[in-house]
């Protein structure tokens, strides 16, 4: 039994309940929520079309933050991306993100059993930001049939990568890429390769705005007609974005963090609009699922609870050819 049906039996609600949040119950659905997250080490999860509604003091919060940096910071953190990564991956090694086990219960494609729309499993899946391979090692675990091509943009992280022990040239191809660059992940790849799925976990945010669409366009290159793209990513109005203080905004949605890192925040409709734009004769990726996960983070010892916001969405490859510049 799931998290939350664990959480709906406990306070006895079904799908047609109209739950009591008044006052006098909080502490009931507080209490079974923190007794069952500690039970189970899992966040509370729920999922949903529309975006988090904003507490007054967030809202204030954010609608104050109106000063964006000066373009000499902007185009210096652009010129530096790279660099800042290699930092940050020489200063955390593989200590910083946890392995992401969530990803198969995510997304039941990675399992081994799981048939795409096509009828064949994935057996080659592409990683985009493998980073150290929190999410590829698990799945080659988890999988026996796949094998994985990983790439980052930072040459440290596919360092770390493949100093991992378990990282064996049968199961798995590590290499740095910029996917942003045109035409430039085609000729990483070995030729005449059918890639039959692609992950996106927690890229695209880390990407300037105004190269998301050469990203998704050089992914759509590779990807064979029917295979599917995983994306996982910030939502708007995650805890996350509240959290910026004043003097790191770049532009709507788009921060950077004190290492010198950058990250974007998606409406479901941005993420959308990203994989439908056209190729030659038609959209190069068709919509599959496209939602807001929302978490709740509780932290029982200091009772604080922390809403997380991701969009995760499937997008199915078109048969349509990517328009050539």
């Amino acid at each position: 039994m799931n998290l939350n049906r664990k959480i709906a039996n406990s306070l006895q609600i079904n799908d047609t309940t109209e739950l009591d949040i008044s006052e006098n119950n909080q502490d009931q659905i507080r209490d079974s929520v923190n007794a069952l997250v500690l039970e189970s080490g899992v966040p509370f999860q729920n999922k949903g079309h529309n975006p988090r509604e904003l507490t007054d003091e967030e809202r204030k919060k954010l609608e104050s933050d109106t000063q964006l940096v000066c373009d000499f910071k902007k185009n210096k953190l652009e010129q530096d991306a790279k660099k800042n990564w290699d930092l940050f991956y020489r200063r955390n090694k593989t200590n910083f993100f946890k392995d992401r086990y969530w990803t198969f219960r995510e997304f039941d494609e990675l399992n081994e059993d799981y048939n795409l729309i096509s009828s064949s499993s994935i057996k080659k899946l592409l990683e985009v930001g493998c980073g150290v391979g929190n999410f590829m090692y698990p799945l080659l675990n988890h999988n026996k049939n796949i094998f994985v091509y990983a790439c980052d943009f930072s040459t440290d992280a596919i360092n770390l990568l493949k100093s991992n022990p378990e990282y064996d040239i049968n199961r798995c191809h590590g290499f740095v890429c910029d996917i942003t660059k045109q035409n430039y992940l085609i000729e990483c790849l070995p030729k005449n390769i059918d890639i039959d799925a692609v992950t996106l976990i927690f890229v695209l945010s880390a990407i300037h705005p105004d190269k998301m669409r050469a990203a998704v366009e050089n992914i759509a290159q590779v990807l064979r007609p029917g295979g599917i793209v995983f994306v996982r990513d910030y939502g708007i109005y995650d805890h996350s974005m509240i959290r910026f203080d004043k003097g790191h905004k770049l532009d709507e949605k788009f921060y950077f963090r004190q290492d010198g890192t950058r990250t974007f925040f998606f409406s479901l409709e941005e993420i959308e609009n990203l994989f439908s734009f056209p190729g030659l004769n038609g959209p190069l990726f068709q919509k599959s699922t496209n939602e807001y996960v929302f978490r709740e983070t509780v932290n029982v010892k200091e009772n604080l609870r922390v809403p997380r916001v991701f969009v995760q969405s499937k997008f199915i490859r078109t048969n349509f050819p990517v328009l050539k510049s």
